[in-house]
């Protein structure tokens, strides 16, 4: 990208989320309307086999239940299409205010059959236009039945034309969007919605900042979907959704949020519902301050400051317990400043303090610091990766010191620190496991081998490790991982070395002993203490 084009870009970026919340048009899903102004909505999948309709039809309503107006089901098939008109048939007589989103994958004839009852429809274009079938096509279909659309672009699954322009880059996911969008605008089709995932938190985020400046530049405001891909489990999967999630809506961007889990999938939505509250409970600020600290928003580009020990200059991060004795004492002396946040805006308090300084010339390192006074374990990491995880994505922090309610110990506030400081690619202290959160597709019991894997491999720090359920989810949507395990066939599994198969259809019972021997071979193996 030139010079001119990213200038073009920044300058849209900054227009675009000026006020408190960036400004989309209204589009429904069934009863539920995103966009304009709505509330964030929030969603989630099923991870059972669509044509066991009876076992979706319940999870259906668990996510209801839950609070998930808006719910997923993979379409893989025609005879999946039928399933799903059967449970969309069930599922409006006893919750009539879901909405179901059919999610296809390389078959554009399923999505041509499932927009005549669903809600929404799920496609993927990086995996749609070498497939047969026309879009216009589908947009007249969805035209005809009322549906939406959703382009949901994946980083790592980007046709063989885009990787060709543009590499598989933020870029190449933007462009890839907006040749569809240029469609759907020249059709009159507006009932449109983009997702731009990546299991990368700081490609994610870039995509998103990207997309929504290209779009202002064309006169385009359709809402956004956002997400973080396989994102994990646990605390840890919590932490990487809202540090993904939170960079963007910190800026006013986003109208729908799905946290991926690979957990069952009602799970997901308390925890996207912690995300928007904590967003939703901070008042109004117009014009939006602080943006121009962004050095680079599509591109990470570290703050330059000198360096006071181990901290700052080129130095990884550091937590505030880890400063050695001398590194305290330049903190208490003020040769490396302490930011605290206080009111309910975060990011923009830290982003104003940091032009401040950079306006006076002052170069120290900059520790970030917010107390959170009533919150329980849970809560307290939602809240604090969302406020600080896109100040470390934007490399404008050299440290972070994070504190819990009284009583919370230390060691824990610190450990959602790491976690933090890993998911936003600032700091790698620990394996991160990659995995996707299951859906109709999965080949295999996802839940419970995640559990084993980590238990085996959670030794190997620096190491990212993808946990697969399917061929659709692996070796495009794991493309920031340095290992895969990824379902083949029902009880098969191919072992990844980044994106390349190095053992093909292993029986999952000597699966995670072969993984092991590769990581052997490859020294990258050690010993858990």
């Amino acid at each position: 990208m030139d010079d001119e084009k990213k200038e073009r870009l920044r300058r849209a970026w900054a227009e675009a989320t000026a006020g408190n919340r960036r400004r989309s048009r209204e589009v429904k899903i069934g009863s539920v309307a995103i966009g304009a102004g709505h509330p964030v909505a929030v969603q989630s999948m099923t991870d059972r086999n669509t044509n066991d309709t009876e076992a979706c039809i319940a999870q259906t309503g668990r996510i209801r239940q839950a609070g998930g107006r808006i719910v997923r089901l993979t379409t893989q098939g025609l005879r999946e299409a039928e399933s799903m008109r059967i449970i969309a048939a069930e599922v409006r007589r006893r919750w009539p205010d879901t909405a179901l989103v059919a999610d296809v994958h390389f078959v554009p004839q399923v999505a041509d059959a499932v927009a005549a009852f669903a809600d929404k429809v799920r496609i993927n274009p990086g995996n749609y236009n070498d497939r047969g079938g026309s879009f216009e096509a589908l947009l007249e279909q969805c035209r005809r039945s009322g549906a939406a659309l959703r382009i949901g672009v994946n980083h790592g699954s980007l046709s063989p034309k885009m990787v060709g322009l543009y590499g598989d880059t933020p870029e190449g996911m933007v462009e890839s969007a907006m040749e569809y969008l240029r469609i759907c605008r020249r059709e009159g089709f507006d009932r449109v919605v983009i997702s731009m995932k990546s299991s990368n938190t700081r490609v994610m985020v870039h995509a998103y900042r990207m997309l929504v400046a290209a779009m202002h530049l064309e006169g385009m405001d359709y809402p956004l979907h956002l997400g973080v891909t396989e994102a994990g489990s646990g605390l840890e999967g919590r932490i990487k959704s809202a540090v993904g999630i939170g960079a963007l809506l910190a800026d006013g961007v986003g109208d729908t949020i799905r946290v991926s889990l690979t957990e069952p999938p009602e799970n997901e939505i308390p925890a996207a519902q912690a995300i928007t509250a904590h967003f939703a409970s901070a008042p109004a600020a117009t014009p939006r301050r602080g943006q121009e600290a962004l050095r680079e928003p599509f591109a990470y580009s570290r703050r330059p400051t000198a360096s006071v020990g181990r901290i700052g200059g080129d130095n990884i991060p550091l937590l505030r317990s880890e400063l050695l004795p001398d590194e305290a004492a330049a903190l208490h002396d003020g040769r490396i400043a302490v930011i605290e946040a206080a009111g309910p805006r975060p990011v923009e308090e830290w982003r104003e303090a940091i032009l401040r300084m950079d306006a006076a010339g002052d170069r120290r390192p900059v520790i970030l610091k917010r107390t959170y006074p009533s919150c329980d374990g849970t809560e307290l990491a939602i809240r604090a990766a969302a406020d600080f995880g896109v100040m470390f994505i934007d490399g404008l922090a050299d440290g972070i010191w994070i504190e819990g309610p009284e009583g919370t110990p230390q060691a824990d506030a610190d450990g959602i620190a790491l976690d933090i400081l890993q998911a936003s690619r600032a700091r790698m202290s620990k394996t991160e496991f990659i995995s996707c959160p299951g859906c109709g597709r999965t080949l295999y019991a996802l839940q419970d081998t995640l559990a084993v894997v980590k238990e085996r491999l959670s030794h190997l720090k620096g190491l990212k490790i993808a946990v697969m359920g399917c061929i659709v989810n692996g070796p495009g949507e794991m493309a920031d991982a340095n290992y895969g395990y990824v379902g083949a066939a029902p009880g098969r599994i191919t072992l990844y070395r980044g994106k390349e198969p190095v053992r093909r259809n292993i029986p999952q019972e000597e699966a995670l002993d072969a993984l092991i021997a590769l990581l052997r071979s490859d020294g990258r193996w050690t010993e858990p203490e």
